[in-house]
């Protein structure tokens, strides 16, 4: 059975190279456009990896990041921040706010998958 990804970002252009990169790699992928749509889109889904923007309006990455781990079903589930944000304290932050790992964009199709192989098996 795929793998099931949901990939939180406010570009479009970032959340459709993501998406073709995952899908021709064989994971199933969900599309949120920000923190609430991510949440809204949760409602029981299986997800194995969140792959997630910093810098969105209403609620950023860091937010999410929080509210996924306060959740039962996803307190253990792999959380990597996609974010053009490269400084250690903004590193510090989102690992302090539950992330397990952080791509700086922009970033190669064969580096996304191996950070995803890495952290979610």
């Amino acid at each position: 059975m795929p793998k099931t990804i949901m990939t939180i970002d406010d570009s479009p252009t970032i959340r459709q190279m993501v998406k073709f990169t995952l899908k021709i790699t064989d994971y199933q992928v969900i599309e949120a456009v920000d923190g609430p749509d991510a949440l809204a889109k949760l409602n029981g889904q299986r997800i194995d990896l969140f792959l997630s923007d910093i810098n969105m309006p209403g609620m950023n990455g860091f937010e999410l990041a929080r509210k996924i781990r306060s959740m039962p079903a996803f307190k253990f589930t792999p959380i990597v921040l996609l974010t053009t944000e490269s400084d250690q304290a903004k590193k510090a932050e989102g690992k302090a706010a539950g992330a397990t790992g952080w791509i700086v964009k922009p970033f190669s199709p064969e580096q996304l998958i191996a950070v995803i192989k890495r952290v979610c098996p």
